[in-house]
């Protein structure tokens, strides 16, 4: 007679940064439509486009003015439809198309770079709760014994990392 051992499975969650495609659709086609009626982007270059493969938002406009005035439309319309959604862009500089035409790319960072889950991880071992959290790809695992432990590194590391949108799922208990 075989006894098998019940595998105890610890409390655990992951800590992501997944981009919301379609409300960053939205917000570039919200963007766009703005463009289109505002009267004094009339004749002129100004518009947005997204290309999802490369997650590459690219502003096109006459000049440095107009591309701050057309993120001054799309940044809100982000922030709208998915909270601290620009804390994941990086601007790129500002390059001249072609005579006086203007454009600029905003790269929409998905997931856990490799600083980021290191900053968290030595955050979470430094705060003395008791859970150990590793590097998993893009994603960061915490383990802890006791599902309130796990809500206090939640609740550490949102209050901590403010500087890139955190998502916490697949909780399991």
């Amino acid at each position: 007679m075989t006894v098998c051992k019940k595998r105890t499975i610890m409390p655990s969650f992951d800590i992501s940064s997944e981009v919301d495609k379609v409300a960053l659709k939205n917000a570039i086609d919200t963007t766009d439509k703005q463009i289109t009626n505002r009267y004094d982007f009339k004749g002129t270059a100004a518009k947005v486009e997204f290309n999802e493969k490369d997650n590459i938002i690219t502003i096109h406009g006459d000049n440095d003015f107009q591309l701050d005035q057309v993120k001054d439309i799309l940044l809100p319309a982000m922030e709208k439809k998915e909270p601290d959604s620009t804390k994941r862009l990086e601007h790129k500089d500002v390059q001249k198309v072609g005579g006086n035409k203007v454009k600029q790319e905003l790269i929409v960072r998905a997931g856990i770079d490799s600083d980021l889950a290191k900053r968290i991880v030595k955050l979470i071992k430094d705060s003395g709760i008791k859970v150990q959290a590793s590097i998993q790809g893009d994603e960061v695992r915490v383990n802890g014994a006791k599902r309130d432990l796990l809500q206090d590194a939640i609740a550490l590391c949102k209050k901590s990392i403010t500087d890139f949108p955190l998502k916490f799922g697949n909780f399991r208990d």
